[in-house]
């Protein structure tokens, strides 16, 4: 039977200095390092110190800050000292990186643990940091346990920084002191992550993603400025939940405020999950035995069979460029060093499983400067992270797009309303040569405009969610499902004949709008991507004066519920902002549902009888004569 150790007196044997344990290193030797914030600053200077005695180290780690002492020590030319592997999926764009990327390991990092507890990538030391113990012996990995658990458990060496600075994080996070080999008590500074660059892009771009995440959903968000705008638009949600490889100082203060209260996860009830903290002190104050929190190593956290197990499982990432296909590549950006990248794939096939469900990609239309364009014909940058198969919801600045499900034309016209209208028209052409688009294309209206994203709303007419929207160029088909569905008196009243078919051609102008001269809005129900149209209301400028023409088209089994009038009050809201003096109305006598709208509208009506059409106008700038009954 193994003799049993008394931890304070293990505790005490196995304390040394950082120099001293330095002896325990060979050449030849494999080392993990801890990753992140949770770097072992302490351990790694004195591993560089000692560097001139040693040949042929190998380091393993995840992506880490710029300013930490592994990355500095990246960007030495000490080839013979060391090399330096990293659990990466980009294509080492990103400066820093680009040196040692023939050491990139591009792996999920939910596969991680299993590489090093196989010995598939055997590990001879490992540099850790953790908390002081507690009473029972017990140190927490902290703010880093990802794959730093399976190291631990996994190498020959195992060398810890105590550093009280650390926190102590509840969940599966902790190793016991008679685990390890060798401690060094140092304390320092944990590592920390500046305040992020704000860009207006980023804001914009978060309010789209808002309207997606529906109260009681779990998310998911990867590193950068674009996910801090969007944790303060979900300052308006209720009961959230959160399953993510990091924790941020945004999902602190949406603690702090109620929004998140992990209630209806389904999986971890009642628990932040998380395998890593990446933020300011507050944050790691924050986290420091707080019940509400657990750490767990990336083979749970990142495991997308454990993902898919949240309820409403929103993932959230950004990527740094998209092709017309929808395949996205991702490089770590000069405000985002880290290795989300490397679980990127885990949750988005975690998500895409769950009940109700989203993968979402955020990718801002421009490079920061605005001369190049992220959205491209083919990609250049070869760190192709995300296939095509596996890309559903796409947001940029410029509006939101599902490709889940679409043939590569319908794709590549998505993805053109999301670039910068600068880049718009050469994209279309570029699409065309490379046979993305069928002969007869042509570049509507809809795609050189900007998509007025604040005209978007949401209504409930029963138990029944409808989406009031501007038409986009993706909107063709389900535009000529619309009028397919109407009955013949509708069609005659829409079209003034028995009007039976309703060919592509035929209703392109009325989706590949302007959004300035010409708009249309559509109100849908269903999922979105994938949603019935069941109205239409559009106005179409004049030629010769400065009145725009409108009409109507509501479902059978939609009319008579208040949705024309909500098409129309949109309408006239978007045109009076654009300058358009009113509205003019041409109808059949026999149609006195279209008069009885007009007459909704709050400006004075003048109507006129013109052969056989009834000619309705109202002026913006002309008061009703009489209150208008809604």
């Amino acid at each position: 039977m193994p003799k049993t150790h008394y931890w304070p007196d293990e505790y005490v044997d196995k304390r040394m200095t950082a120099a001293a344990a330095m002896s325990a290193i060979k050449s030849g030797h494999r080392i993990f390092v801890g990753s992140s914030c949770g770097e072992p600053q302490h351990l790694v200077r004195a591993l560089v110190d000692h560097a001139e005695q040693l040949t042929d180290i190998e380091i393993v780690r995840l992506m880490s800050l710029e300013k930490s002492p592994i990355t500095m020590l990246a960007s030495q030319n000490r080839i013979e000292q060391f090399s330096i592997r990293n659990i990466y999926q980009g294509s080492a764009g990103a400066k820093h990186l680009a040196a040692n990327k023939p050491f990139i390991t591009p792996m999920n990092i939910s596969a991680v643990p299993d590489l090093f507890r196989k010995r598939h990538l055997p590990l001879q030391a490992a540099f850790i940091q953790a908390s002081p113990p507690d009473d029972f012996g017990w140190m927490s990995l902290g703010i880093s346990v990802d794959v730093g658990m399976a190291a631990a458990q996994s190498a020959d060496i195992v060398i810890v920084q105590i550093n009280s600075n650390m926190p102590r994080v509840l969940g599966h996070s902790f190793i016991h002191v008679n685990d390890v080999d060798i401690i060094v008590e140092h304390d320092e500074q944990l590592l920390t992550i500046e305040q992020l660059p704000e860009f207006e892009s980023a804001h914009t771009i978060a309010r789209q993603v808002s309207t997606l995440i529906e109260d009681g959903s779990t998310f998911q968000l990867g590193l950068g400025a674009t996910p801090k705008a969007i944790l303060l638009a979900l300052a308006d949600k209720n009961d959230l939940g959160v399953h993510t490889q990091y924790i941020i100082d945004g999902i602190m203060d949406l603690v702090a405020i109620g929004n998140i209260t992990n209630r209806y996860k389904g999986f971890n009830d009642g628990k932040t999950v998380a395998s890593n903290a990446v933020g300011s002190t507050h944050l790691y104050e924050f986290i420091h035995d707080n019940p509400s929190i657990e750490f767990y190593p990336s083979d749970y956290v990142n495991n997308p069979r454990n993902i898919a197990q949240n309820n409403k499982m929103v993932s959230i990432s950004m990527v740094m460029e998209m092709d017309l296909t929808g395949q996205a590549a991702v490089d770590a950006l000069p405000h985002n060093y880290f290795a989300g990248v490397s679980s990127m794939m885990d949750f988005i096939r975690g998500s895409s499983i769950s009940q109700g469900g989203k993968s979402i990609l955020l990718i801002p239309s421009t490079s920061i400067d605005g001369k190049d364009t992220r959205i491209v014909s083919e990609l250049t940058s070869g760190g192709v992270v995300v296939p095509r198969n596996d890309v559903s919801y796409v947001i940029s600045e410029y509006g939101a797009v599902n490709l889940f499900g679409k043939n590569l034309q319908e794709r590549a016209t998505a993805m053109i309303s999301l670039a910068h209208p600068d880049f718009r028209a050469e994209l279309f052409e570029k699409a065309k040569e490379s046979g993305l688009m069928s002969p007869g294309r042509k570049l509507g209206a809809s795609i050189r405009g900007v998509y007025p994203a604040g005209l978007e709303e949401k209504r409930k007419v029963g138990d029944t969610l409808i989406t009031y929207r501007p038409a986009k160029a993706v909107d063709v088909r389900r535009i000529q499902e619309h009028f397919y569905t109407l009955d013949k008196k509708d069609v005659i009243a829409r079209f003034f004949y028995d009007k039976t078919r309703f060919l592509r051609n035929d209703v392109e102008d009325i989706a590949e709008t302007d959004y300035v001269r010409n708009l249309t809005i559509l109100a849908i129900t269903g999922e979105f991507g994938f949603g019935s149209v069941i109205g239409i209301g559009a106005y179409m400028l004049e030629k010769n004066h400065n009145m725009a023409e409108i009409a109507f088209s509501v479902s059978h089994d939609w009319q008579g519920k208040g949705i024309a009038g909500v098409l129309l009050n949109k309408l006239a809201d978007a045109a009076k902002s654009k300058g358009i003096e009113g509205f003019i109305a041409y109808t059949d006598p026999t149609n006195q549902g279209m008069v009885r709208l007009f007459h909704k509208l709050p400006y004075k009506i003048h109507k006129k009888r013109e052969d056989d059409i009834i000619v309705l106008r109202a002026y913006f700038n002309e008061p009703p004569e009489t209150p208008v009954v809604a």
